[in-house]
């Protein structure tokens, strides 16, 4: 007898703002082939022989400033979610991290001990991008073949141009959005160029001309494209003009060429072009975190007054916004229902 369950996956975090716990997670995130994708020699020797010796006690600071009394603010919206979905269903339903735990594996464990052998997993990323969805599907199937090997799974596919989404998307933003702006700023998280190249099986994509076509092959597999098509539906939805928005993207790391404008540098030179009133919305994250809670509404806040700016509004994520809660209750059951079909 066939039993269903739901595994919803987010990021992961460092299981407290320790040092040590830090660098702990930092390595596992960063070492990943599919987030920094050099060859392993190079990649350890950036990652543990760079990167590890500086930044786990900067990063650990920069925790401490949204850490909640529950924990890291993404493990319990995650678990929010969770809860609220588990209220909505009639299958089990789990959580699990790409980086630390609970792991991807402890999350189809705990699914697989009460009976469950086809699962719903849900990448909560709304584009695809090799560091983020499909570096989760890789690692669950990587666990499935390893230690579940009769256990089906059903991949929940990026939303990012789902009317579902955008609907909720661009009503939890009019919620939000202060009376007098004179823009908002959609600022997405970064991937390097080589990233967008590497992820095009079709290579047709252009990153100088064809994200912003209505169609061409690599659209699929495009996140810069998935961004733009993102905040054109929303504005739509929205009924704001094109000229009121600004698409940028944030936390670059290294000295590669990751795809612009950068949300930093333009934050800086809003001030000078006479957007005093912004209003800033992170579309790639479904959740609140560091790259939310600390880089935009912290230090985003302070490069745009530095830079001329007056009033800088920042809209949360979706969250466990029960709206939200029920878009991720209609994809998932659309997964749990191909298995009757198969």
């Amino acid at each position: 007898m066939n039993k269903k369950g739901i595994l919803l996956v987010n990021l992961g975090s460092p299981k407290s703002t320790k040092v040590e716990d830090v660098k702990e997670y930092l390595d596992e995130f960063l070492m990943d082939e599919k987030v920094i994708d050099y060859r392993w020699f190079f990649r350890s020797l950036l990652v543990r022989g760079i990167i590890l010796r500086t930044r786990p006690a900067k990063s650990a600071e920069a925790y401490k400033t949204v850490w909640t009394e529950e924990g890291s603010p993404l493990i319990v919206i995650t678990e929010h979610i969770q809860k609220k979905l588990q209220k909505l269903v009639d299958v089990p339903v789990e959580i699990g991290m790409r980086y630390a735990e609970p792991s991807i594996k402890t999350g189809i464990q705990k699914l697989v001990d009460q009976g469950i052998n086809e699962i719903a997993l849900f990448p909560l990323y709304p584009q695809y991008a090799m560091s983020t969805t499909e570096t989760v599907v890789d690692k669950a199937e990587e666990v499935r073949k390893a230690f579940f090997p009769d256990l089906k799974i059903n991949y929940v596919q990026p939303f990012y141009d789902r009317d579902i989404y955008i609907n909720c998307l661009a009503e939890s933003i009019k919620e939000k959005l202060p009376e007098n702006f004179d823009a908002l700023q959609f600022s997405y998280h970064g991937v390097p160029e080589r990233h967008i190249y590497k992820t095009d099986p079709t290579k047709t994509c252009n990153l100088n001309d064809c994200c912003q076509r209505e169609n061409n092959p690599s659209h699929r597999f495009c996140y810069r494209h998935q961004c733009f098509k993102t905040t054109e539906l929303v504005l739509e939805k929205l009924g704001l003009p094109r000229d009121k928005a600004i698409i940028s993207f944030q936390s670059r790391l290294g000295k590669d060429k990751w795809i612009e404008p950068y949300t930093d540098e333009t934050l800086m030179s809003l001030g000078k072009k006479g957007i005093k009133n912004l209003a800033v919305v992170c579309p790639a994250f479904v959740s609140d975190c560091l790259e939310t809670l600390e880089e935009i509404s912290v230090e985003g806040k302070e490069q745009f007054l530095h830079g001329g700016g007056e009033n800088f509004h920042y809209i949360p994520c979706l969250n466990d916004e029960d709206r939200w809660i029920e878009v991720v209750k209609i994809l998932c059951e659309e997964k749990l229902k191909e298995f009757y079909l198969v």
